[in-house]
């Protein structure tokens, strides 16, 4: 498969599925209040350093290795099947302290059942991480899109009558299950069922330092929800998730699609001529010139857009969901310089700015999160700054991206996304900041922004017009360009 056709694929399975989620978090923010949200992001925010080491990085050792043996597949599955049964085991002891520290005993109940997902997870994984080596992005979209709608299905009927916060733990269960049932089906029959130990130091040795650098970062990402929940409360932690769940869209959106492709693509491109720095600059300059506009509309139109997808009663996730999409933008031009140096084997440099990062995350989030919610968005605002520039030094040192090849992209799509960005500022300007309609204020920027975002990266020969022609040819019309 082509790099085209698999990010073809790959969008399309990332929009289907965000659709659900959209929707099904339209139903939910109405149907739970802000603190029974903030319960279960607390929860599985605490869950997140488990999936830290649910499999030890053992599927991106699947995907990158040279050669891939009968002897490294059972070492990966051997590796999956253990970590997953032993983390079930210490998660279900962890529940009891966890809703005694927390003074919350559904943090338990939370915690219990989703505990069976990492005992289900790995029949999923080793398959997963197969698909992603070989760019079979078809069988990845059918998976995801399965998992994602009986998840959410589920979680909605339950919220509907009254299981509260408990309703999103069955949710993602269920999403876990659906997911490795669709991965045993599409599972090469060539695959061994019994694990093996004679490659296990092998994986162990490649996923060891990538673990502890990704437990490392998960808790600098996830410190405000665990900050604030301890030193603020739980509608504090609802507000939050909501305001960072609506601006993590844009990685929903994009992000998640070009990484999907660009870790096997970067990888690729390691082994056959070692060069990185043209993927990458191509990449990055995609997702700014998609990326800026959709930060900067929605720092504009943060208002009518919450009050349109999750309704009046979060009201105060306003202000921050500004704050943390400047934030955002920042971060954007690197946002593929961890997925580059690890393509190319440079994972020491890789973990040290992970080490870097997240101790000056954790810093201002702390500081943050004690003086209240504002507080801790312009905190992040400072920290994802440095971020950027960390991980952009990084990237010049190692990957020969020097800091003019990414100024020239930047500016490129710079000029794109002020155009496209008028139709949010018109449409401030025509309803105001604070519309008393939101759905008219969204359409008009959506009606203007999209036409002059085409016609912008046509007058200032963005790179991504080649996929715009590219996409109108496959809906039957062709022009010159």
């Amino acid at each position: 498969m082509t790099t085209r056709s698999s990010l073809f694929f790959s969008f399309l399975d990332r929009y289907a599925s965000l659709l659900i989620t959209v929707g099904s978090s339209m139903v939910l923010a109405r149907l739970l209040t802000p603190a029974e949200i903030g319960i279960f992001s607390v929860t599985m925010v605490l869950l997140i350093f488990a999936n830290t080491v649910r499999d030890f990085n053992s599927g991106q050792y699947l995907v990158q290795q040279k050669t891939l043996t009968e002897d490294h597949i059972r070492a990966v599955w051997a590796l999956q099947l253990g970590l997953g049964i032993g983390l079930a085991l210490l998660i279900l002891c962890a529940a009891y302290p966890v809703a005694w520290f927390y003074q919350e005993p559904r943090m338990r109940d939370i915690m219990l059942v989703v505990s069976v997902n990492y005992a289900v997870n790995p029949f999923g994984s080793l398959t997963n991480a197969w698909l992603v080596r070989e760019m079979r992005f078809q069988a990845l979209a059918i998976m995801r899109f399965a998992s994602v709608l009986t998840g959410a299905l589920l979680s909605m009927w339950l919220a509907w009558r009254g299981h509260g916060p408990i309703s999103l733990a069955y949710g993602s269960l269920c999403s876990t299950i659906v997911s490795a049932m669709v991965a045993v089906y599409f599972r090469p029959q060539s695959f061994p069922w019994l694990p093996g130990l004679q490659e296990i130091r092998t994986v162990l040795s490649f996923g060891s330092k990538l673990t502890g650098s990704s437990f490392i970062s998960n808790m600098a990402n996830y410190s405000p929800e665990l900050l604030l929940g301890k030193l603020q409360d739980a509608a504090a932690v609802g507000f939050y998730s909501r305001a960072n769940g609506l601006v993590q869209m844009f990685y929903r959106l994009f992000v998640d699609a070009v990484l999907g492709v660009c870790m096997p693509w970067f990888a690729r491109r390691a082994r056959e001529d070692g060069v990185v720095a043209k993927p990458l600059l191509k990449a990055t300059s995609y997702l700014t010139v998609v990326g800026w506009p959709f930060c900067l509309g929605l720092a504009i139109l943060a208002d009518p857009v919450i009050s349109l997808l999750y309704g009046d009663q979060w009201g105060e996730s306003v202000d921050p969901t500004r704050i943390l999409a400047v934030a955002t933008a920042l971060m954007v031009p690197s946002t593929l310089s961890r997925t580059a140096l690890l393509a190319a084997g440079k994972v020491d440099s890789t973990v040290k700015v992970i080490a870097l990062n997240s101790a000056q995350t954790v810093g201002f989030v702390g500081l943050g999160a004690y003086l209240g919610l504002s507080a801790l968005a312009w905190a992040l605002l400072v920290s994802a700054s440095l971020t950027a520039w960390l991980w952009l030094r990084e990237t010049r040192s190692h990957l020969a991206v020097s800091y003019g090849a990414l100024a020239s992209v930047c500016w490129q799509s710079a000029k794109v996304s002020v155009v496209a960005s008028l139709g949010a500022v018109a449409a401030c300007l025509v309803f105001g900041l604070h519309p008393v309609h939101s759905l008219p204020s969204i359409l008009m920027a959506i009606g203007w922004g999209i036409p002059s975002f085409v016609v912008a990266v046509f007058m200032f020969e963005h790179p991504i017009r080649e996929e715009l022609v590219s996409l109108a040819g496959r809906l039957g019309f062709s022009f010159k360009t």
